[in-house]
This record gives structure tokens, sequence and C-alpha cells, in this order.
């Protein structure tokens, strides 16, 4: 290296210079590409293309010309970066589903809702629209400032004067370094109604001008749920809005229900949408719909969905407003460039820097037509004086013997300036006549009017807003339109506000498969012991309810899985269906992960501290937690319990910290320990040993029992018993129990420990198949611990048809005037056979049948 190279160089700190270079690109990205103007609210690109088609020629009134043509000169002479940049932006100002007012008028394809591209640039025409005239109008009236262009050689505005208030009304959207703005489109009318508010009353507030302009208004209509969010960004700059397709519920001559979407949200792509609500049927996390189809034309959107007769169309319609785009969030963020400085602007703000631009542009083009008249006068000015001099004047000229010379004459004799002699110079002979003598006065009356008014606008303020007032006006009056997008108001602020949905009593089922529902408690009324029950629910073949639980619309439902986690839920979020529909998946209310099933839902109203929920494994591990520890919980879940060496949770109750537990197994053995037994653990604690289990044996059920409570067991083949809980003493936690129930070949293994408490409860039986009995609880007959108990449910000879899960609900009382339910206790039997006893003396045919059996420690 020479020692001229090495004395070029120069020692920087690095950290510093990556900062400074980043820093000078940041900024350059905000102010030269990304963000938008508040004064005509437009990023430097679209400005650059409308001012080189307004300088093409390329106006409204003018024929369409080639868009190459126009993206050759934006990115020759304004815009130094790719053609496709250029012309994707053209075109989405040409697209009637991107801008509320498009800027440009297209000929030729410019692309569809369905994301279809537009075709190439040597293939599409385009001029600008009527209304972008008026954001160029009085552009060379000296209106604005011109910087130069890249390589200096061009002129460009540096903004443009936007007669309309262009940032609200086509809105924008942009990210930058570290920032980034996303303002939606506005009515037109509404929106220049809040600027002529704000320039009448300038300590207007922004509830004041939410009457006047309510909320963002976008090109493919749908609807806004609620204000609140929009009252927010319109506060503080920042904010978000739920947007939702409109769907209009026909009825088919058949009677089938078709759902039809005429608007969706915004930039929503329509075929995508379709695609996924195609592969929601298909994977079946949304049922009952039959047909999927697009009959949208050119007279508007038009997907049609058909129902199957048997489904909830509500029900499908929330499913798709929460599993597809049908409905989304905007998230609203005015972020625009005010003196080249990104802010962040709330409405008022937006509305008063647009106001204060058109004072400039009136005030800039008063004066420029103030110079522009004075400059006349003063020409008038002199044609009066030559022709009140006219024999002087033409003997000045005539004497001279150059046109300086005579110019000088005149300047010098008349006491002219050198404009008004040579305007004396280039007069007509015709202008000598009478008449153009006195078009000349009147002009010069005219413009002297003229200068005065100019100089009225310019020195009052009041007279520049009456100015704008009456333009904006006048636009409004030429391209207002309706109002698109529909602002939903009542229960939308909150989307979970419980005082707007009522609180009763429920039915909460949940399949096996993972199919739930609610039900009004009413749906099903008490029967006999021995009945054979009504439809609870329909269910596939290899489908069957497994929990079923009584709870209120307002309670907070806790689901516990088999993985040991809990989600949670509100009643009322729980669809509601018919009475022999199968609900909704699971998965489509719950975040639950692939292998995961729900075993254990827990009502809860209130998350306190002295509550506590007990958790039993199926191989007998217990644990307890406080309620308050599951107060909050996401909407993937929370770890609700620490599983070892392939574990499953089984059961969790809710207890206030002083219970007795009984843990009941399939083999019959039962424990019962007071509960103080267990301390209280954290949430992710895996527990202590509850019960111990002798060979393949498992925990089939835990519960709270109290001193005046009865232990109901039942059985896998129907068969069930109350024992008082006296016969049952009180040990230590970590035993292996008591016999609670003599388990034969004939009534099969136990499958549900319950207890009960009083006379006011009914037991409700679901079997594999779906068929539910309701029963009061009192039929069912109070045994020993060692007997096998009574029948309670008559079941086919299947071996899918076994009692599957067992429920302690209220008793009801019986309506009389309740027709739609089957009543009857008995089915009518084949021919050749004979009715089966349902009286209560059956229990005469199983009880004590089994042999008396010691108590195992």
């Amino acid at each position: 290296m020479s020692e001229s190279e090495r004395s070029n160089i120069k020692e920087i700190n690095i950290s510093k210079e990556m900062r400074t270079s980043f820093l000078d690109y940041s900024m350059s990205v905000i102010v030269s590409r990304a963000l938008p103007d508040v004064r005509d609210g437009m990023k430097p690109v679209h400005r650059r293309i409308l001012y080189a088609m307004n300088d093409l020629g390329m106006t409204s009134d003018k024929p369409f010309k080639k868009s190459a043509r126009i993206t050759g000169e934006v990115i020759g002479k304004y815009h130094p970066h790719g053609d496709s940049a250029v012309y994707e932006t053209m075109v989405r100002m040409a697209q009637p589903f991107n801008y509320r007012y498009m800027l440009v008028d297209g000929h030729g394809n410019f692309g569809s809702v369905d994301g279809d591209p537009a075709a190439a640039m040597r293939y599409t025409e385009a001029r600008m629209s009527k209304i972008s005239m008026e954001l160029v109008r009085d552009l060379n009236k000296d209106t604005i400032d011109y910087r130069e262009n890249y390589d200096g050689s061009e002129k460009e505005p540096v903004v443009l004067p936007a007669r309309f208030p262009n940032l609200l009304v086509n809105g924008s959207s942009g990210i930058a370094v570290g920032m980034a703005t996303n303002i939606p489109p506005h009515q037109l009318g509404e929106v220049i109604d809040g600027v002529l508010a704000l320039s009448k009353n300038p300590d207007i507030t922004i509830p004041e001008l939410m009457e006047v302009i309510p909320g963002p208004d976008f090109p493919t209509a749908g609807m806004i749920l609620g204000k609140s969010g929009i009252r927010k960004a319109y506060e503080t700059g920042k904010g978000s809005i739920t947007l939702r397709a409109k769907v209009d519920v026909e009825q088919k001559s058949n009677g089938k229900e078709v759902l039809i979407v005429s608007e969706i949200p915004y930039q929503v792509n329509k075929a995508r949408l379709i695609e996924k609500i195609a592969e929601l049927v298909r994977d079946k996390r949304i049922e009952g719909i039959t047909d999927l189809r697009d009959e949208s034309d050119r007279s508007g959107m038009r997907i049609v969905m058909e129902i199957r007769r048997d489904a909830n169309s509500s029900v499908i319609l929330n499913n798709l407003y929460k599993h597809t785009a049908m409905q989304t969030s905007f998230g609203i963020n005015l972020l625009a460039l005010v003196d080249g400085q990104p802010k962040v602007l709330n409405l008022k703000q937006i509305l008063f820097h647009y106001l204060e631009h058109q004072k400039v542009v009136i005030r800039r083009r008063t004066e420029f037509e103030l110079r522009k008249a004075e400059a006349r006068a003063h020409i008038l000015e002199g044609l009066r004086i030559a022709l009140d001099n006219l024999d002087a004047v033409i003997a000045l000229i005539r004497g001279s013997q150059t046109t300086d010379i005579a110019r000088e004459g005149l300047m010098t004799q008349f006491n002219l300036s050198e404009k008004q002699a040579q305007a004396i110079l280039d007069m007509r002979l015709q202008r000598l006549t009478g008449l153009e003598r006195e078009k000349i006065e009147e002009e010069y009356k005219n413009l002297m009017a003229l200068i005065a008014e100019l100089k009225a606008i310019l020195a009052d303020e009041e007279k520049v807003l009456e100015i704008i007032r009456e333009e904006l006006t006048e636009i409004k009056e030429r391209f207002n339109d309706s109002r698109r997008t529909e602002i939903l108001l009542g229960g939308f602020e909150n989307l979970e506000d419980e005082d707007l949905i009522p609180e009763e009593t429920i039915i909460v089922t949940l399949t096996h498969n993972g199919y739930i529902k609610r039900l009004p408690i009413s749906t099903y009324r008490s029967q006999k012991r021995g009945g054979r029950g009504i439809q609870g629910m329909g269910t596939n073949e290899d489908d069957f309810v497994g929990h079923l639980l009584t709870t209120s619309t307002h309670d907070t439902l806790l689901f516990f899985t088999n993985k040991g986690k809990v989600y949670r839920a509100k009643g009322y979020e729980i669809p509601e269906y018919g009475r022999t529909a199968k609900g909704l998946p699971l998965i489509n209310l719950l975040e639950i992960e692939k292998g995961e099933f729900v075993n254990a839902i827990i009502p809860v109203k209130e998350f306190a501290d002295d509550c506590f929920l007990f958790f039993t494994t199926k191989h007998g591990i217990s644990k307890r937690t406080t309620l308050s520890s599951f107060g909050s919980i996401r909407n993937n879940g929370l770890i609700a319990v620490g599983l070892r060496d392939e574990d499953e949770l089984i059961s969790v109750r809710l207890t206030d910290g002083s219970k007795d537990i009984i843990i009941g197994t399939k083999a019959g053995m039962l424990i019962r320990f007071p509960e103080s037994d267990v301390r209280t653990m954290g949430r992710t604690a895996a527990g202590v040993k509850g019960i111990s289990l002798r060979n393949d044996d498992e925990v089939v059920g835990m519960e709270i029992l109290e001193d005046d409570e009865e232990v109901l067991i039942v059985t896998k083949n129907g068969y069930g018993k109350r024992t008082p809980a006296a016969e049952y003493r009180v040990q230590s936690r970590g035993g292996v129990g008591i016999k609670t129930c003599n388990v034969t070949e004939k009534n099969g293994e136990l499958v549900a420990v319950k207890t009960i408490s009083g006379t006011e409860q009914d037991l409700m039986l679901i079997t594999a198949a779906g068929v539910l009995i309701r029963m009061d609880a009192n039929d069912i007959s109070r045994t020993g611990r060692n007997t096998q108990g009574v029948k309670l449910i008559r079941l086919e000879t299947s071996e899918n048809e076994y009692v599957s899960t067992v429920a302690i609900v209220e008793k009801e009382e019986e309506k009389e005037t309740e027709t739609e339910i089957e009543t009857v206790t008995v089915e009518k039997p084949a021919e050749g056979e004979g009715y089966e006893s349902t009286d209560a003396s059956e229990s005469t045919e199983t009880q004590d049948e089994s042999a008396d059996s010691t108590d195992e420690e």
C-alpha cells in the first residue's frame, strides 16, 4: 500500500458508523417510501404516478394510454425503483376492492378480489379518474413546493394540493423501519363533513366528530362490530376493530337453510376464504354444510352454503366467524408524516393538519391570482395612459428610429414601466376603436375589484375557510355516495359481556369423540327407574356420551384433560343444539392438542383463595391446589397437574379444604380419607398417593363425601345401589381401601362412584349408544357395601350397549304440558316376548345376591 493510499484511510468507530448508517437508511424508508404525508395522504410513489399522468395529459377526459408508458415515465423521471413496484401500485389505485375512491381509471384486466393478478403493463391501459383530478387541481398556480428529482434533471411536487382529505378517504398502509401505518378508508361525505365541522368549531371534541364520522367505510362493505375500537383509534391513534362478512340466511322450499355471503371483510381473498371453508368441512371441524359454491358475477358477490336440515345455521355461522376470514380484526394505526416527521395522530389532528394544508393552498393560490391580476392591471394602466395621450404616443413612435428608442421615449415621457411601454408597442391598431377602449376600461374595472377581493381574502382567515368550505361542499356534491360498511351497535363493545346473556340452568354434554353441546335442563323429564329412556344425543356408531353436567350459562367451565392440562370456556360459549343433534367438535371450542381428551369438567362462579381443586389420577395419585391458581388460563391451556409414568388425570372436584374424599376403583374397592391428608400444592405439582392399587386395577372415580350423604355406585351392565356414608370409615390416605361392591360377571365392573345428599336429586344414565334415562335417586335401592345392586336401566343385548356415563342433577318438577318429550317407561316388546318389570320391587331379583365378604384393608 502506497503512502498516499494509506493517508486516505480513516479510522472510525464501527458501532457508531452502523448506528448512523442504519438511521439514515431507516429515515429514508420512512420519509421517501413507506409512510403517507398527512396533507395529501400519499406516499411518494402514488404522488409521482398521478403527477406523471397529469404531466402527460392522461386526464379523465382524455383517451386511455398504455400502462407501460405511464410506468416508464414514472421510473424514468421520478421513481428510481423497479417497474413492477410502480405498476403494482398503480394497479391497486385502480382496484375497486382496494380503494374506496379509485384514483386511476383502469382499462383491461386489473385483477380481482380472488387474488388474480393484473395483466402485464403492455396489455392494460389507464388514465386519471375524475376524483383524482381534484388532487392535482390548482397544481399550476404555485400552490405547493417542488423539489429536484433523483438526478436533478426534473422537478417533482413535495405534496399535492389534495382538494379532498385523501388520507382518511382512501386510507393507507405501509411498513417502514421500526414502525408501520394502517389507516382504514372512510366515506367521502362523512370525512368532508368532519373537516367542515372542525373549520366552524376549532374546539370540537372527538366524540362530536364521531357524530359525523362514525367510523371507517371499506370498499368491500361488510360490518364493523361495535364502536369501542373505533373510538379508541380516533382518540389515541391506535385501536383494533372487528370486521365481519355480511351473511343472509335464506330458506329453500324443501325447508333447508342456505347461508348467502354477499360482503366480506376488507382485504380478504375470496377464493382463499372459500378454500378454507371447504378445508374445515372436509376435516369435519365444521359440520352441517352440505354444499359450497361461488355464484359471484358482475352484479356482485355471492357465496352460497347449503346447511343440513338437522344442523343449526347459527352455530355453523359462529364457527365460520371464528375459524375463517369471515371475521377478521383490522388494527388501526394512524401514523403519518407531519413536516417530514412520523407521528401517530388522532382523528382531530389528521383533520387539523389537512385543514391547515388547505389554508396554505388557498392562500398561495390567492397570492398567485393576485400577482397575475396586478400584473395585468399594470399593463392595462399603461394602455389607458396611451389611449388618453394617443396622438403624442403615435407621434413619438413614428419619430423613433428603433423599437428600443421608442420604448425608452414612452418610459421617459409618460412615466411608464418597461412592461407597459412594451405592451403599448405591441398593441394592435384595432384596440384604438371606441369599443375596444370600453373593453379595456371594463377589464381594468373588474380587475381592480378582483384585486380588492383577493387582498381581502388574504387579510381574513375566515374568508379562506369559507372558500375551503365551498370547494369541499362542491366536491361532496359531485362524488359523494352511500356508506357501504354497516356499524353494528349494542353488545359488540365486549363480545363476552355476560349482561347480554340470559342466565339459565343448562346441561352440557361431551361425547367420547369430542362433540360438545348445551341444552336447557327442561329438555329431559324424570322417569321411573328401569325405563328404556329417551334418545339424549345423536352419535356415530363409534361414539358415546362421555360427560354430562348441570351448570349455568354464566359459569366458567374448566376442562381438565387426560394429559393434566386445563382449558376454560364460559357456559354461554358452549353452542346450543337440539336434543338429538351430535354437537360441535370440541376442537372448535378449545385449542386442545392431538391425542388429548377431556375427562373432567368443573363449573366455577368465582376463583376464590379459600376454595380448592382436588385431583386424582388413574394410578391413584392425588393432589390439592387452590382454585385461584386457575383464574387466568391462556387459550392454549395450562398445566393443571404433573403426570408421571404414563399416568392420566381421572377426576377433579371442587372443595372447601375440609371435606372427606372417596376414591373408587373398577375392581370395587373404595377408600375414604380427610382432604387435609393431602397438603396444598402448586399448580404443576404431581401429588401424593391417594389409594394403593392391586394387580391391573385403576381408579374410576373420586368424590367428596359428607356424613349425611350416601355413596352411589353404577356398574357397566346397568346395576347400581346406594350405601350410607357411615359404612365407609375414615382411613389414612394411601391404603387399599374397603370393598364397596361385589363385582360379578352379571353386574360388571364399576364405571362410576357418585355421592348423593338428599331427596331433590335425579340420576342420569347414558349408554354408549347415546340412550339417556333420568330417574329419581330415591327409586334406587339402599343396600350394603358388599351387594351388587339392582338393575337401573334395561340394556339391549349388544356389546355396544353398556353404561358409559353417570351424572347427578337437581330434581325438576314434571310438567304435564310437555308433550314433545317421550314419557313411556317401557317399550312394547317384539311379538312373542313379554314385558320386563320396571317396578321398584325388581330389587328382590338382585338384592343381597352376593355372599358375605369381609372388609379388605
